[in-house]
C-alpha cells in the first residue's frame, strides 16, 4: 500500500495541539481539501463518523478531493489518532509526542492508500505544515 509520511515540530504543548484536532469542525482549517465538516455526536471517538465536504476546484495537475465521510478507526487520547476518508480512500495516523522542551510537540502524520488511488505524497506535509502555521498563531509571542 503505497503512504506518505511527514514529521514535525509544533510550537505548542501536546494537550492544545489535541484539543485542536480533537475538534471536528477544525478539521477544515488544517486538512487540506477538506472545506467542511458535519461531525456525529461523538466528536473524536473510536466509531465515529463525520460527512467531509470538499473543495470543488482541481489545481493544476491534480484532480479535486472527494467528499464523503471520515470514519475514525481509533484514538488514544491525547497522543494517536488514525481514521480512514471515504471519498479519496485514505488511511490516516497522527501521533503526538511531547518534546523534552516546554511547549514543543512533535507530530507525525502517515497516509496509505490503496495502490490503484492516486494521492498527492506531499498530503500529510502541507497538513502539518497548516498545523504548525496555526499553533504557532496561538503560540505566547505568536
Amino acid at each position: 500500500m503505497p503512504r506518505a509520511t511527514a514529521t514535525r515540530t509544533l510550537l505548542a504543548p501536546r494537550g492544545d495541539v489535541w484539543a485542536f484536532v480533537a475538534e471536528p469542525h477544525r478539521m477544515a482549517d488544517w486538512w487540506p481539501g477538506i472545506v467542511g465538516v458535519e461531525p456525529d455526536r461523538r466528536g473524536l471517538a473510536r466509531g465515529a463518523r463525520w460527512q467531509v465536504r470538499a473543495g470543488e476546484r482541481p489545481g493544476l495537475l491534480r484532480k479535486p478531493f472527494s467528499s464523503g465521510q471520515l470514519l475514525v478507526r481509533d484514538v488514544r487520547e491525547p497522543e494517536f489518532a488514525s481514521w480512514h476518508l471515504t471519498g479519496d480512500r485514505l488511511d490516516v495516523s497522527l501521533q503526538l509526542v511531547a518534546e523534552e522542551e516546554p511547549g514543543r510537540t512533535t507530530a507525525t502524520l502517515e497516509v496509505r492508500a490503496p495502490w490503484n488511488v492516486v494521492f498527492r505524497r506531499r498530503l500529510p506535509e502541507q497538513a502539518l505544515a497548516r498545523l504548525y502555521d496555526l499553533c504557532q498563531t496561538s503560540a505566547p509571542g505568536g
